[in-house]
């Protein structure tokens, strides 16, 4: 019931690709979806372009028939699309669970409109619950691991690489009551290179619970 929810959340947002737009695809088993649905539109004959927040999206787009172009060369893309570990009503969520929220959140700022798809499960009253992942510069792993511990963070460094040759450090914080504030805090660490609250970029979440899609938009977001 969940991976149906999954794909009617992003059918539904893929029916905002429109002929002509540069689309900024996410990473994730959600984003997947939005993939494979764009891949079908494309192959009915709607023209697009797209870009990849990550290597395993480039090669599923690629895979599905999708033209995608490098996001070093480009400056706005029309729309992204991606999926996020929680989301609430003010259209805050945490993503990163893939590892890709520092692409994500260049190509989400680069968005003239970002949507989120998300299944039930991922629609909470507050975020808070999912840990906030820190895309953290190897050579000032312990330095920021320090500094997030001592934010309140309980902070658990994954194994591998990202995309971008850097670690990811899950930070697990026991409220989340000023989001903002702790955004801030974060951007202000040396060697914390991104983290995954998305506050500000997300302007529509399409979710899905038990077969209903539900639209929630930004006040002022147009789409």
């Amino acid at each position: 019931m969940i991976d149906d929810d999954k794909r009617l959340a992003a059918e539904a947002a893929v029916a905002e690709v429109s002929d002509g737009m540069l689309v900024g695809l996410g990473t994730g088993s959600t984003a997947a979806y939005a993939i494979a649905a764009l891949g079908r539109r494309v192959s009915e004959g709607l023209g697009i372009t797209a870009v990849a927040t990550s290597i395993a999206t480039e090669a599923a787009a690629r895979a599905a028939g999708i033209d995608v172009v490098d996001f070093a060369r480009v400056a706005a893309i029309d729309l992204a699309i991606d999926g996020a570990d929680e989301i609430d009503a003010r259209l805050f969520a945490i993503k990163g669970a893939g590892g890709a929220m520092l692409r994500e959140k260049a190509v989400a700022s680069a968005a003239r409109r970002m949507v989120v798809i998300a299944d039930g499960s991922k629609h909470v009253a507050a975020i808070g619950r999912a840990a906030v992942p820190v895309e953290v510069l190897p050579f000032a792993l312990s330095f920021v691991v320090a500094a997030l511990e001592r934010l309140g963070a309980i902070v658990i460094v994954r194994d591998g690489l990202t995309d971008n040759s850097n670690l990811i450090a899950d930070c697990r914080f026991p409220t989340l009551d000023d989001p903002r504030t702790l955004a801030a805090q974060i951007d202000a660490i040396p060697g914390a290179l991104g983290h995954g609250l998305f506050l500000d970029e997300i302007d529509a979440a399409y979710i899905a619970h038990d077969g209903v899609v539900t639209r929630v938009e930004r006040a002022g977001a147009s789409g």
